[in-house]
């Protein structure tokens, strides 16, 4: 509180705006007993300084570490049953689409260099031998970023947005994870022009309802005019072969 407080203070100062990033990573909130009282205070807290908190990050670092647990670069963080829980918890109470949620954050990922692996990567080679690029998902492989786009795909499905970085190579995938494919532009498009009622995809490859795919579709095409869209025959490969220069 008297951070927050103190950043809304020196804003007002200074005449700038400035955002907070309060971090979720504390003992308390893996400790069972303690993280229900602990999440609701922090929402009421939040609530408060809404207009300064740019998202709510996650550390799962911090949170693996009051258990003595390190996960490995085979596995995602919802591997981690404990921190996975945690991860769940926080979306519930702080990330929800109703107007009274924050931007919930992907936590770190922490490998970037190559090292003995005990399973085989999970990377397709379907789409990079299409785009000629065997060889990007070979540095991807032998970099542990495998892992990290498997991460950020996995944090998407469970309400998480972005992913904070610790190393210069994490930042591409991140980004080009983060560009919103056309499809899914097109389909958040549709439902957001109708009122009511269900169709198939412009693809013609899924369902869309206007009620309960309404909110998905309004965060999508926030996410476009952050990081853009990508042209209908234009993929993650391709958006990740333009990063890395290739």
């Amino acid at each position: 509180a008297a951070y927050l407080d103190a950043l809304d203070d020196t804003a007002a100062t200074h005449g700038r705006r400035l955002w907070g990033m309060p971090v979720i990573e504390s003992p308390e909130m893996i400790h069972r007993e303690t993280r229900d009282d602990q999440l609701l205070a922090v929402r009421g807290l939040l609530d408060k300084h809404r207009d300064s908190v740019l998202a709510v990050r996650t550390g799962a670092t911090d949170l693996s570490g009051v258990y003595g647990i390190r996960r490995g670069r085979d596995l995602s963080i919802y591997d981690v049953r404990l921190v996975a829980e945690v991860l769940t918890d926080v979306v519930n109470v702080l990330g929800r689409a109703d107007g009274t949620g924050f931007v919930v954050t992907g936590p770190v990922w922490e490998y970037y260099g190559g090292n003995e692996r005990l399973f085989k990567p999970r990377l397709r080679q379907a789409p990079f031998l299409a785009s000629d690029a065997e060889h990007l998902r070979t540095d991807l492989i032998t970099q542990d970023l495998d892992g990290l786009i498997r991460e950020v795909v996995l944090d998407a499905a469970n309400g998480l947005t972005g992913k904070t970085v610790i190393h210069p190579s994490h930042v591409p995938v991140v980004h080009a994870l983060s560009v919103v494919p056309h499809e899914e532009f097109v389909d958040a498009s549709d439902i957001l022009g109708r009122t009511a009622g269900a169709s198939a995809s412009a693809y013609r490859n899924k369902m869309n309802e206007s009620r309960p795919h309404r909110a998905w579709a309004e965060r999508v095409l926030t996410r476009a005019k952050v990081f853009g869209v990508a042209e209908a025959d234009v993929g993650f490969v391709d958006l990740l072969g333009a990063e890395d220069g290739r």
